[in-house]
């Protein structure tokens, strides 16, 4: 049987330390490969490229996950940054955005995880809230609250109950993409999965699946590109 092959976008960092080196380096924790392994995918890292190689990168693929990160730069929305937005990404930014419209035009199964949920509604038209409390504990530390599916959804149909899931974020979705609907809630009414209702697969979440037991979710990713 083949394997479905799992795109996985990743940092690009100036400089990074690991055994007797310090250089630039793609990072990507290494929880996202070992989550699309554990759900019965091959992991591939996708490093910020040409946004003009995009189409290319997703033709070979058979599923796609942004992964988290930096803050979207606000300009992607139309807005200005406010105090707290962290510096911008835009390698990232450019590479992601250009995967997901890849994606989307492809029919390509896509899962946006924390940032890739965030982009995936800048690519749609959408906006963020720039900061919110109380989805991180403390810098460098994730957290955890309960999330609760929406009836009917792609996401309740992977998660059918309000589950607690790894979080850390601080910022949200605010108006809703071109499309999208909302698959989840947190207890405080924020916005937690957003979807495409249709034939093609696509989810994003606001929460880490990577650093938690729960594969259901990134199973349904993997299902889905192996049925392509």
């Amino acid at each position: 049987m083949t394997l479905p092959l799992i795109g996985v976008t990743t940092y690009l960092e100036d400089s990074a330390r690991w055994s007797v080196w310090d250089l630039p380096a793609a990072l990507l924790p290494a929880g996202y490969p070992r989550l699309v392994q554990a759900s019965g995918g091959l992991a591939a890292m996708l490093p910020p490229d040409d946004p003009a190689r995009a189409a290319e990168a997703v033709a070979r693929l058979d599923g796609l996950v942004v992964a988290g990160g930096a803050d979207v730069e606000p300009v992607r929305y139309g807005a200005e940054p406010e105090p707290r937005t962290g510096p911008p990404a835009r390698e990232r930014d450019s590479w992601e955005l250009a995967l997901i419209d890849a994606a989307l035009a492809a029919g390509t199964p896509l899962l946006g995880i924390c940032r890739g949920m965030q982009l995936l509604n800048v690519a749609l038209g959408g906006t963020l809230v720039q900061h919110i409390d109380g989805h991180a504990v403390e810098l460098g530390v994730f957290g955890s609250h309960s999330v609760t599916p929406v009836p009917d959804t792609l996401y309740a149909s992977l998660v059918p109950e309000a589950t607690s899931v790894p979080t850390y974020h601080h910022q949200a979705v605010d108006h809703l993409g071109k499309g999208l609907t909302v698959g989840a809630y947190a207890e405080d009414g924020m916005v937690e999965a957003v979807e495409l209702p249709g034939e093609q697969w696509v989810l994003g979440v606001q929460w880490h699946p990577e650093m938690g037991e729960d594969r259901r979710v990134m199973r349904g990713l993997v299902a889905a590109a192996g049925a392509r």
